[in-house]
């Protein structure tokens, strides 16, 4: 059984449909179904429904005029009149996040993302190198192949944090980025 359906739109309150309760002196409750939309009180400040019409109890609704009103209010807005003709959710893609999720966490909390940047920051790199690196080693780790493969695998098989494709060049640079660092050879 319903009770309050409200939606926000733009900050804006829309109309809803709202049900009331009354307790009658023999103590059994009547319910009543009505159309309203939330207001400010001037003087409180708290939202107050403003009922725009009375349907009347819920136990005599009509049933069959609300489903009219819900097909007009369709046929008004263009949409298909029977919610089973309406356009069915296309699925996209989808890719695991888990594996690739739990070595980022890692990675950042043994503070490797933070030594490469702090060496990275002298170099004027146009590539995300740190995030690169990153994905060359979780490629290692989840599904070890070439760099050629890696190309592939960033885009289509997984769901690297920072970096949404990666080009093989930048494989070879950030592979050869470690090499130039003072005191590493």
């Amino acid at each position: 059984m319903p009770c309050l359906h409200s939606y926000e739109i733009c900050g804006k309150n829309v109309i809803h449909i709202r049900v009331t309760s009354r307790k009658n002196k023999d103590n059994t409750v009547v319910k009543y179904v009505q159309l309203a939309h939330n207001v400010r009180n001037p003087k409180t400040g708290s939202p107050q429904a403003d009922v725009l019409f009375n349907f009347g109890r819920l136990d005599r609704l009509d049933m069959d005029a609300l489903r009219r009103l819900e097909r007009s209010i369709r046929r008004f807005l263009g949409e298909p009149l029977d919610p089973a003709q309406a356009p069915k959710p296309e699925f996209l893609s989808s890719r695991p996040l888990g594996g690739a999720w739990f070595l980022d966490l890692l990675w950042r909390r043994l503070g490797i993302d933070t030594i490469l940047e702090r060496w990275l920051k002298e170099r004027q790199y146009r590539t995300e190198v740190e995030r690169t690196l990153f994905a060359m080693v979780a490629h290692r780790a989840l599904a070890p192949s070439s760099k050629l493969k890696l190309e592939k695998w960033v885009p289509e098989k997984v769901v690297i944090p920072g970096l949404p494709s990666v080009d093989v060049q930048h494989c070879y640079r950030a592979d050869g980025f470690p090499l130039g660092i003072p005191g590493r050879r």
